[in-house]
């Protein structure tokens, strides 16, 4: 028997029922002709009255999507085709076929995203919220949205409430957004050693002296932070403790704990940049910014967990910050798409972010299972779900040649030097992605590739 999964917008129940009708034929979970529940039956199985169900197969029926028949039920119809205004055409786009095999970019399995985003976007359309995706949107996002934002968050962040969530087009506006309301031109920005490319281009953009904190395996070491403050006060920390990019390090618990003291000793506030925490190996280890909740502003998106396109970001503030970060959004963007918003909400509402998230992990695990045979005795980091790894290579390689080496054989890597906060000694590192690749076949060759490559002799190519 079809059960929807219902809303949970501030909505009659009976149109959350037919938005969900609406979804399911999209997506191609009903089809023409199946014959839906009884009113008896949904009214029993979802705790609601018979009146509600005959409202929503009413208000479904007036949308087209169904017909009912006296002493036959109620049936789902045959949906027209998306027709095209007269005098064009579909637009079509060849991208021809890639010139090499990208372990350069970051992002989730692409294999599944199709299938459910062509249903989730005519479910959207069908929608009666729809309106709403095509207005203006207040400060911070719609309610509706921030509280569908604040559902995802609460994976991490139990207590998290919709009022404190602040939407932005995607993680790099978001801290973007976080860096610009919560330090000054010239203040000092701390960040790890080694980090995310993005963070290095916002800090100078923004004329933030931007500086590295030492690292080990767990990430940013306490004792370098706390010798950084005692020479200059900085303003803010960026900091990646889940699967840092590019070290995939993991902060545990204690070290997290000692990186908030410190911020608290020494009165500066923390962006917890937590984009990759749902790969992390132990769920139930809380963010960073969970040990000082009163000084750190949480920062998250959709677009590694879900797909790059669906961009999407969520910033969890204390209340004293939220006017300062919503005033920075509209400053930047006037408003993230209310739109892309719409759609990720459905996504999160209706749990499907879950099964796309359980999906890339076990990809995830499946590719690291791939990088460990085809790179056996060389000197790796990662994690078990992570997205990449970190590949220490053997002297005399420097990372920069050996990334240069690598696309002219058709693989595309990133050398540990671009990661550099403070450019100085060449590293002997290169992160590579394994999500890229369509195949696990195309990602062993890619991988093997590379590994042959190592064993050549780089004093050959100079």
């Amino acid at each position: 028997m079809w059960v929807p999964q219902l809303s949970e917008f501030n909505q009659p129940v009976y149109l959350s029922i037919a938005d969900a009708l609406a979804r399911d034929i999209g997506s191609g979970l009903l089809n023409d002709g199946d014959r839906l529940p009884t009113l008896r039956e949904l009214a029993v199985t979802l705790n609601v009255t018979p009146g509600t169900i005959s409202r929503a197969y009413s208000e479904a029926q007036r949308r087209g999507l169904v017909q009912g028949e006296v002493g036959r039920g109620t049936y789902v119809l045959a949906q027209p085709p998306l027709v095209l205004p007269e005098g064009s055409s579909a637009p079509s786009l060849s991208l021809g076929q890639a010139e090499a095999l990208d372990l350069s970019i970051i992002k989730p399995y692409s294999e599944t995203l199709e299938y459910w985003l062509r249903g989730a976007l005519v479910g959207m359309a069908r929608s009666s919220d729809f309106g709403r995706a095509l207005d203006y949107a207040p400060d911070g996002g719609h309610p509706a949205h921030r509280e569908a934002g604040a559902q995802w968050l609460r994976h991490s962040l139990p207590e998290a409430n919709w009022q404190q969530v602040v939407i932005t087009s995607g993680a790099q506006h978001g801290l973007m957004v976080a860096i610009s309301a919560l330090s000054n031109a010239g203040d000092l920005v701390l960040c790890e050693s080694l980090c995310y490319p993005g963070i290095i281009s916002v800090a100078h953009g923004l004329e933030r002296r931007l500086r590295g904190v030492g690292m080990d395996e767990e990430g940013i070491l306490p004792e370098a932070l706390r010798e950084q403050c005692l020479r200059e006060k900085p303003a803010l920390l960026v900091c990646v403790a889940s699967c840092q990019n590019p070290t995939t390090a993991i902060m545990s618990p204690r070290r997290r704990a000692q990186i908030a003291a410190i911020a608290e000793e020494f009165d500066f506030l923390i962006i917890d940049d937590d984009i990759y925490g749902f790969l992390a190996t132990d769920p139930s280890i809380k963010p960073l910014s969970s040990y000082a909740p009163q000084r750190s502003v949480y920062l998250t998106s959709l677009s590694k967990a879900i797909m790059p396109a669906l961009r999407v970001g969520y910033l969890y503030s204390p209340p004293k910050l939220l006017s300062r970060l919503s005033s920075m959004v509209r400053s930047s963007v006037w408003m993230p798409s209310p739109l892309t918003a719409q759609l990720a909400s459905n996504v999160i509402v209706e749990g499907l972010d879950r099964k796309l998230v359980q999906t890339q992990r076990n990809e995830a695990a499946a590719r690291q299972a791939i990088a460990r045979d085809v790179f056996a005795g060389l000197e790796i980091r990662t994690q078990p779900h992570s997205y990449h790894l970190w590949l220490t290579l053997p002297e005399p390689w420097t990372g920069d040649e050996f990334a240069t080496l690598a696309r002219a054989n058709g693989v595309l890597v990133m050398s540990g030097s671009q990661f550099q906060v403070e450019r100085g000694a060449s590293s002997r590192c290169v992160r590579v992605v394994l999500m890229s690749p369509t195949t696990q076949d195309e990602l062993r060759f890619a991988l093997t590739q590379l590994a042959s490559l190592i064993e050549a002799d780089p004093r050959r190519y100079r």
